[in-house]
């Protein structure tokens, strides 16, 4: 996968809208366009740079002031996409990080600044289903990797105000690692 573009709607049907022009505008691929609390829609989809740019700007141009957040990322790290279907599961764990933001579009960015800034790995990505409308990232690895990615994937949602609280754990206790699978 090349390029990653998310649009993230505070109006459900506006956001079903932003997906057909999306899809329409060019080639691109819907991995996800669902509603997420508090009623807000979320659309994710790939393909080629110019391509996501495009589709981007058509669902950008339907959303206008619906819009809660928008991004392209080029060259996404693989995990994240692993993280957001919850198809990874980390060996060893020595620390824990926790990224919080109020959108989900933050979380996908903050996740791949993460993942590109350290040597860690990316349990999950929570995009806002049946937590109000926040999200959140989980990664794992070494204490200093977790924290040097932490800090850069927090510095992505600092930047538009998106962003809720960060911790790192060290030595988690099995239980909490159990609980977050």
């Amino acid at each position: 996968m090349e390029s990653i573009g998310i649009l993230e709607s505070n109006s459900i049907a506006k956001g079903i809208q932003a997906a057909d022009a999306v899809l329409k505008a060019a080639d691109t691929t819907l991995l996800y366009a669902k509603p997420v609390c508090p009623g807000k829609y979320t659309i994710l989809f790939y393909g080629d740079v110019a391509a996501v740019s495009a589709a981007l700007d058509a669902g950008a141009n339907v959303l206008d002031t619906n819009m809660v957040d928008s991004v392209v990322i080029p060259r996404i790290h693989p995990q994240v996409i692993e993280a957001i279907n919850l198809s990874s599961e980390p060996e060893g764990v020595n620390a824990i990080g926790v990224m919080e933001f109020f959108s989900i579009t933050a979380a996908i960015y903050a996740a791949d600044t993460a993942a590109k800034a350290a040597d860690v790995t990316l349990m999950d990505v929570r995009l806002g289903i049946g937590i109000g409308g926040k999200s959140f990232v989980v990664l794992t690895g070494e204490v200093a990797a977790v924290e040097a990615a932490v800090s850069s994937g927090m510095a992505e949602g600092e930047e538009k105000g998106l962003c809720v609280t960060s911790v790192v754990i060290p030595s988690p206790r099995k239980e909490i690692f159990e609980s977050l699978m």
